[in-house]
């Protein structure tokens, strides 16, 4: 007991801390829109969708999943119409490390669009999973 008197500052920041950390595991349990590298994988092979990578140009050309196609998000509305004849499928949405995926999801679902999965962790965790990066051109 005198050790947490001594010490409540540092007692409380690890109550806080674990409690965060708990609520954003359920949280992230709950959110099905986002998958994993291997989560992503099973989505292109057994349902064939499609993935949007929505980097810019540049960072596209230095590297990306094998089958990707760059919609930079600065673009995506002025260029969602390419999307028209995939808006029955499944979409996988990528970028660097899963921030902008969220912003083009909240995009396209604004469109129409349903099928929408974001790549967890975007193309640094796609990578550290062991996963194919290519240059290659679709």
């Amino acid at each position: 007991m005198e050790f947490l008197q001594q010490n409540l500052f540092w007692a409380a920041l690890a109550v806080c801390s674990g409690t965060w950390l708990l609520v954003e595991t359920i949280r992230q349990a709950r959110d099905k829109s986002m998958a994993t590298p291997l989560e992503a994988i099973l989505l292109i092979n057994r349902e064939d969708a499609t993935i949007v990578d929505v980097r810019a140009t540049g960072d596209f050309e230095k590297g990306h999943m094998p089958n990707a196609r760059n919609l930079p998000l600065v673009d995506l509305e002025r260029r969602r119409a390419e999307l028209d004849k995939f808006r029955t499928k499944p979409l996988l949405i990528c970028c660097s490390d899963g921030v902008q995926t969220g912003k083009a999801i909240a995009a396209l679902k604004k469109a129409g669009f349903e099928k929408l999965y974001g790549l967890r962790g975007g193309l640094y965790e796609w990578g550290k999973a062991g996963q194919p990066i290519t240059r290659k051109k679709k």
